[in-house]
């Protein structure tokens, strides 16, 4: 990859928003999360790369306010984050941006949005740290066998199955639920019981289904 115009824009956009927020916050090592990404953005072609890209930069605000307890501003970031989900599939199909790469930076931007939501409800003592743990392996792992597979060579399709689909909504919700109920002042420890049994199974669901797949796909030979 190299440096493009589509990226650098973006990535100066997104890197004054962010440095804005973070002196705003009063969080001004956040900064550097944000210069990092920035740095990354710049050579990730395409608006609706751009557009997914947006969630990484929003796991810096999510994990302060998950680790400060700021329930009602993780709601609103989360929703944020919603629809960028939502955009980016939309703006692929219509600029005729759908591509391998754009179908691996997906879940990969999930992992670390959500990784910096559950790490920082853990550090601030609303989550089980194991449980957060789960849910970064959830998104870590695949995203590792997904590179391990074409540094070796092959070119998998990189693309959701159903089982991840799935899973990504348990735990929106699981996660998102907690939060809802500690900003109400309610007892969430019964949608914490749930999530302990819950998110584990759907993630090894998930590994399975996608050993599956990739395991399918490599098995199928190359058009000679």
């Amino acid at each position: 990859m190299r440096l493009n115009r589509t990226g650098v824009i973006a990535s100066a956009v997104y890197l004054a928003l962010g440095l804005s927020w973070a002196v705003w916050a009063g969080m001004p090592l956040a900064g550097g999360w944000f210069v990092v990404m920035a740095v990354v953005g710049a050579f990730i072609p395409g608006e609706a790369n751009q557009v997914t890209l947006a969630r990484a930069y929003l796991a810096a605000p999510l994990f302060v306010y998950a680790l400060e307890k700021g329930f009602g501003p993780i709601a609103v970031t989360v929703a944020l984050a919603g629809v960028t989900d939502l955009l980016d599939g939309t703006i692929a199909r219509r600029l005729g941006q759908l591509s391998n790469f754009g179908g691996g930076l997906d879940p990969v931007v999930d992992g670390v949005l959500m990784g910096g939501l559950v790490i920082g409800l853990a550090l601030g003592g609303t989550f089980p740290l194991w449980l957060a743990l789960v849910v970064i392996a959830r998104y870590l792992l695949p995203a590792l066998a997904g590179g391990v597979l074409l540094a070796s060579g092959r070119r998998p399709e990189l693309r959701h199955t159903v089982t991840g689909q799935v899973s990504t909504t348990l735990i929106l919700v699981l996660v998102g639920g907690v939060c809802l109920f500690r900003a109400l002042d309610q007892d969430p420890s019964g949608l914490l019981n749930a999530a302990e049994v819950v998110i584990p199974v759907a993630t090894a669901a998930t590994y399975a289904h996608l050993a599956w797949a990739l395991g399918r796909s490599a098995a199928v030979p190359e058009a000679g």
